[in-house]
């Protein structure tokens, strides 16, 4: 059953993805607290390295998407029955590329990042910190599988809930992990690792019960039979292999950026890692209402009323702005409460909050043009999407190597680079929705 596209509906949708969203920012923000609290050096050790899992997690998560907007397409041509194949081929795929991501891991990063790292006790923490982490792969692996079918179905309450649980284990997990517990000693950056995993596990369980007690597993015959076949898997790569390189290459992007900067000094470092930790708010309603987008455009892209879609994203652009500014307001505002939250320590305050302000308008940017992004992903042109990535990555990286290698500029100027990458990814999304005739993608 198609999704009404009202914005009470939209809302309905839209609102639990912002809100597990925003618990993982919470927990984003809790653990780093927790671990500057600790040391700084363990902050921004798991900052790096943290960078690093989720560059990787990203190529999990495209394939989720892949199935998520299949899904949702076979839902609005009324073929309830072809979820399963897909539901079960997402499910083998993800766990071949979490074995390999694994293995990555547990036996190439540390080399790596003892190679290009300036700072060695900052890359032995890092390397401590992935090799308790990586087990996480495998946890993803039914995680992302089972939120596509729900958001696909729009039962997006279930995410919310499950964040939810996720978000508790892991804040009491990582406060008794990090700093020690009843005679067990402190675990620092492994600490925080441990509790993320453990977390994960038991949201799995959370998610697969939910699952079993649901109508929709009934519905779509999920789990009735083994079915998973060579054309759900050509399907799924067709369409998610773009998406997994899109995301990786999008973190990946961030992750050299990061690296760079602390070749440039153990401060700037600090300072960009406080940044990093406080965007995850504003990722709130741009990531929640980005996945509203790929499921509501997925559902009406055999619509024979053209303008449904077009309607849909100005509505969604709309509630993106609306959220962005109740929730991310204190980046204007008092972005010096928010970092002292994320790291008290005085002398890295000032900068950080000066930065904050500065990107202010980037992160609205970003908001406006995600809608256009994601519409190009909910309509199967990956393709597309990976190409305007890529663009978008390469003014990004080339710009960021002439501030911080060539012309040394300060940590603030460096951070400029937000506005060209979302300016890039904005105008070239709405450049090939304006120009090119996108719904007629088969998939």
């Amino acid at each position: 059953m198609q999704l009404s596209i009202s914005y009470k509906q939209i809302l309905k949708v839209a609102l639990p993805l912002m809100l597990g969203t925003f618990i993982q920012s919470i927990v984003m923000i809790t653990d780093a607290s927790f671990l500057s609290r600790y040391s700084t050096l363990s902050f921004d050790a798991s900052g790096n390295a943290g960078l690093i899992y989720v560059t990787l997690f990203m190529g999990l998560t495209g394939l989720g998407d892949a199935s998520q907007i299949i899904m949702a397409r076979r839902i609005g041509q009324g073929e309830s029955k072809a979820l399963n194949s897909t539901f079960q081929s997402a499910l083998f795929i993800i766990f071949c590329f979490a074995i390999l991501f694994f293995y990555l891991i547990q036996n190439h990063i540390g080399d790596m990042l003892m190679g290009y790292s300036k700072n060695k006790k900052l890359a032995q923490e890092q390397i401590d910190f992935l090799s308790v982490r990586s087990y996480g792969f495998f946890m993803g692996v039914l995680m992302l599988a089972l939120n596509s079918f729900f958001m696909a179905t729009g039962k997006t309450w279930v995410i919310m809930v499950s964040t939810a649980f996720f978000a508790t284990s892991n804040i009491i997990l990582d406060y008794l992990l990090i700093f020690g517990f009843w005679g067990i000693e402190p675990m620092g950056v492994k600490g925080a690792a441990l509790a993320s995993v453990i977390s994960e596990g038991l949201t799995v369980i959370v998610l697969l019960v939910l699952l079993f007690r649901s109508k929709e597993r009934k519905i779509y015959e999920i789990f009735s039979k083994f079915q998973v076949t060579i054309k759900s898997l050509r399907r799924l790569l067709n369409v998610g292999m773009p998406l997994v390189i899109q995301g990786f290459f999008a973190l990946a992007t961030w992750t050299i950026f990061f690296t760079w900067i602390e070749q440039l000094s153990t401060y700037d470092l600090t300072v960009s890692q406080n940044i990093r930790a406080i965007y995850f708010l504003a990722f709130v309603p741009i990531f929640g209402f980005g996945a509203t987008t790929k499921t509501y455009v997925a559902q009406y892209m055999d619509s024979a009323d053209k303008t449904i879609i077009p309607r849909v994203v100005k509505r969604i652009q709309f509630l993106t702005m609306l959220f962005l500014l109740a929730i991310f307001h204190g980046a204007l505002l008092y972005p010096e409460q928010l970092v002292s939250v994320i790291n008290p320590v005085e002398v890295y305050i000032e900068d950080s909050a000066y930065i904050l302000r500065m990107i202010f308008g980037s992160i609205l940017i970003f908001g406006i043009s995600t809608p256009y992004f994601q519409t190009i992903n909910g309509s199967g042109n990956t393709r597309v999407s990976l190409a305007i990535e890529i663009l978008a990555m390469i003014a990004y990286i080339i710009y960021a190597y002439f501030t911080i290698k060539v012309w040394n500029w300060s940590i603030e100027a460096i951070w400029t680079v937000e506005y060209l990458y979302f300016i890039s990814i904005g105008g070239l999304s709405l450049l090939y929705l304006t120009l090119f005739n996108w719904r007629k993608k088969e998939y």
